[in-house]
Order: C-alpha cells, then structure tokens, then sequence
C-alpha cells in the first residue's frame, strides 16, 4: 500500500461548520470524479498498528485539472479526536492520503441522473457535477436534490439550476420535503439514483426507491462492491 504524505496549502470555510482543505497533489496520485481516499493525521502510523483514531474515510470534492485535491468536512464545536485535531491544522501542515477509489463515478448511459444527498455529502457529488457541466456526453438531465437542516447549504454557485445544461439543483431543510420530492422523482423508472449520506440515510432512500418500482441495480452507493448487498437487499 502507498501512502502519500503532502501539504495542506489552503483552508476554506464553505459555512460556519464546513471547511474544505484543499492539499498539494502528490506524484503520482491520481483521482476521478466520485472518489474517496482515506485521510491521515501525523502520527496513525507511529506504532505497530494504525492508529484508526486518526484515519477517516473522505470524498475528494475537487477533480484533477483544479490542481490541489480537497477535502471537504464539517467540524461541529464538540467534535471526535480526529476533527479536534483537524480543526487546528494549519497552512504547511502534513497529512496521508491512501487507498483512493471511486465507487460513483457519472455513468454516461443517455439517461437522467439524481444526485441524492445529506449535508456535507453534497461533497462526492461536486465533481460529478464539475465534470457534466464540461461534458454533458450521454446524460440527458442531472437532479440535485440535498437536506441540511443547517440551511448553510454548500457550493450554491455550482449547485445552482442551469437551464441550459440541463442541471437542475434542490436544496430542503425538512425529511419531509426531501421524500415528497425523492417519491415524485422516482416517477422516472429509467433514471439512475446516486445516494451519498450516512448509513441511516442510505438505508432510507433505499427503502422509499425500492417501494416506488426502482431498482437495486438502478441506485448507486458510495461504497466497496462487497457492501452493496448488505444495503440492496432490504426487500
């Protein structure tokens, strides 16, 4: 396994909660758009055996051509070790990066896409959305739809309906609003539904796609091929 020690070289706060640290792209490393990394602080590797404490599983939230790989997270007052220590990094400061994949990169099948996401989730889907609106090829229509009961809703200049690029983007701070218009959405029996949230969240936008006629294979999860049948195989 490779790890890829680099550089934090710009810190941004996209809300007050949310900040998204951007880092130098190491040689070699390599992403596409939907990918996750592993992300470490100083230290995880110090003894006989990682230090999980220190590890998160993180969404890029930028694609290759932005020149620096970044991570986009929120960081609440009373926080985990982790996000204590990640709040207080700096400009200049060290941290790891292996075992990047994507599971949900845009599957271009000339059909509509529905992006499906809690909070900070929001984050996986940016470079999708980066990456259609420079290439529309063989997608007919992206949705956005997203819940954050913060109302402090992320990227809204690029999560932002575009008419003409056939981008349509929701945002809705009540469960109740987002399932009346996950259901109306499923009306499109041919459609492809990307869920990124917790695991709580997957399991009930699974569930309310299921019941409206959707199927497994059309819903795509943020996670290892060896998962998906735990969460796709609820009815």
């Amino acid at each position: 396994m490779q790890i890829y020690w680099t550089k934090i070289n710009k810190i941004i706060d996209e809300t007050p909660e949310v900040k998204t640290y951007f880092l130098d792209c190491p040689e070699g490393f390599t992403w596409e758009e939907g990918a996750h990394t592993h992300f470490a602080l100083e230290g995880f590797n110090a003894g006989d055996k990682p230090n999980r404490s220190l590890i998160r599983h993180m969404s890029i939230s930028t694609l290759p051509h932005e020149n620096a790989i970044g991570i986009t997270t929120r960081i609440k007052d009373e926080c985990s070790e982790f996000k204590t220590i990640l709040k207080n990094l700096e400009v200049g400061n060290e941290v790891a990066l292996f075992k990047t994949h994507s599971n949900v990169p845009l599957r271009r099948e000339d059909k509509n896409v529905y992006l499906l996401s809690s909070g900070v989730g929001l984050a996986t889907f940016r470079p999708l959305i980066m990456d259609y609106l420079e290439r529309a090829d063989n997608v007919t229509h992206i949705h956005s739809l997203n819940i954050d009961s913060s109302r402090d809703f992320l990227f809204p200049s690029i999560f932002e309906t575009t008419a003409d690029k056939k981008f349509t983007s929701q945002f809705v701070d009540n469960r109740k609003d987002y399932y009346d218009k996950v259901k109306n959405l499923a009306i499109d029996k041919d459609g492809l539904f990307y869920v990124v949230g917790s695991d709580e969240f997957l399991v009930q936008n699974i569930e309310v796609l299921l019941e409206q006629g959707i199927k497994p294979e059309q819903i795509k999860l943020d996670k290892h091929e060896q998962q998906l049948p735990e969460f796709l195989s609820l009815v």
